[in-house]
């Protein structure tokens, strides 16, 4: 009887077994898929910018922390401009303290110094380090991130849109191997005198010791920096610096499968170009471009409904100032907005589908209009219908969202529609809902 049973059970097992390594094989060979769809990589000759080796250099790539390096190419300029002094004390609102880790964990209301957040940017790419800076220098991190872009545009990133400062989550948010190592050469060749931060192995904060993320730093010989990267979209991501015997190398690897493989794959490009490069220096390759127009620190402006004001206590209708309204309006006509891809279309970056790209398909990129802020989101959202109804010709109601933000530890919501294909298509918009008495302004998302 007992071998009767046997022979059937043993089939199911050796059945169910296969099916497993099978399901396995599959996962594993579409895990493999999916990074090598996200794979690029650029080895550019720093002396003469000659490009020595391209493979997907110009394909639109989530840049994950290696965004902070454009956040520490603002700080830089800025301490070069005297605006900002290492010693500077820069306070953590609640949003930067709520960041998510890495994060250097200061509290809200507390502060650190400027050479602190740099530190703690090239070693622990600490997130809320790069929120406080950006709301310091940008008044706030959205239009931070616009001085971002526009800086990108002029070093010649022509491929690279930025929408926060640290690189977290942002289906909005892109760049290229190609302009990542533009970037690299940009922090060497205009900041000599602040570039050595990247070199740091290390940093110590109270009694806590961090080590750098790039750990190439004392084992591939001239590396000398730069930054790594990471989210689930975007795969492991580095830029490296090289320097020896008079040749200089700049070189990116983007999407790798595991950090271990990307800083394998960065070595391999190291010791295969590096040879290849030129002893002969031709000059500086990255142009300056105008210095960054620094926003003042300032509360954060919102536009609140006039047709239906929050019951409860929020931020009062104000006008934006001068120097805010000036800087958003040069920064986005340079930058060509309306020409840029939208956040949708970055899907095809990514083809495992987590929760790491945030809600890019909840909050389109572009220009909308913002018709009020409330801390209930209830609220918010009565304003839109309110809005729609009133004005159905004016604004689509399928387009309208909300948006938070954090103020004085109060997280609040905007009222806004979408679907503006450029700011004069959003102005008008606004324009004629003034006409009926809805107060409003065009912001770009």
């Amino acid at each position: 009887m007992r071998k009767v049973l046997a022979a059937p059970l043993s089939i199911h097992f050796q059945k169910s077994f296969l099916a497993l390594l099978l399901a396995l094989a599959l996962a594993v060979a579409f895990s493999a898929q999916a990074y090598a769809a996200k794979y690029a990589a650029i080895v550019i000759d720093a002396n003469t910018g000659k490009t020595l080796h391209s493979s997907s250099a110009d394909a639109a790539r989530y840049p994950a922390s290696l965004t902070k390096m454009m956040t520490l190419y603002l700080v830089f300029e800025a301490l070069s401009a005297g605006k900002l002094k290492k010693s500077t004390k820069v306070k953590f609102s609640a949003n930067a303290a709520a960041k998510p880790p890495t994060k250097l964990g200061i509290k809200k209301g507390g502060s650190a110094t400027v050479e602190t957040i740099i530190m703690s940017l090239v070693t622990k790419s600490a997130n809320d380090s790069a929120a406080a800076i950006a709301e310091h220098l940008g008044g706030s991190e959205e239009a931070f991130a616009r001085i971002m872009t526009t800086k990108a545009r002029q070093l010649g990133m022509t491929g690279t849109v930025f929408r926060n400062a640290s690189g977290l989550p942002d289906g909005a948010q892109h760049s290229t191997a190609r302009d990542m190592a533009r970037l690299g050469i940009a922090l060497r060749e205009h900041f000599p005198q602040y570039y050595g931060y990247f070199a740091a192995r290390s940093f110590t904060y109270g009694k806590h010791r961090m080590a750098n993320h790039n750990r190439l730093l004392g084992r591939v010989k001239g590396v000398d920096g730069i930054k790594t990267g990471y989210t689930r979209a975007s795969g492991f991501n580095l830029v490296s610096s090289v320097k020896v015997g008079g040749r200089s190398i700049v070189a990116v690897v983007m999407g790798g499968q595991t950090g271990r493989s990307r800083d394998n794959q960065m070595a391999e490009l190291i010791r295969t170009y590096l040879p290849k490069a030129s002893t002969r220096d031709g000059g500086a390759l990255i142009a300056k471009g105008k210095p960054a127009k620094v926003i003042e620190q300032q509360e954060e402006f919102v536009a609140a409904a006039a047709i239906e004001l929050p019951k409860k206590k929020a931020p009062t209708p104000v006008a934006k100032p001068k120097l805010v309204a000036e800087v958003l309006q040069e920064e986005t006509e340079a930058l060509g907005y309306a020409a840029e891809p939208e956040a949708k279309s970055l899907a095809a970056l990514d083809p495992v589908k987590t929760a790491s790209t945030g809600g890019s398909a909840e909050i389109p990129s572009g220009w909308a209009v913002q018709v009020g802020s409330s801390p209930s989101e209830k609220e918010a959202r009565g304003v839109l219908a309110k809005t729609s109804k009133i004005a159905p010709q004016i604004v689509d109601a399928s387009a309208g969202y909300t948006v938070t933000f954090d103020k004085d530890g109060t997280t609040y919501h905007r009222a806004r529609f979408g679907g503006f294909g450029s700011k004069t298509a959003a102005w008008n918009a606004c324009s004629a809902l003034k006409k009926k008495k809805i107060d409003c302004y065009a912001v770009l998302q």
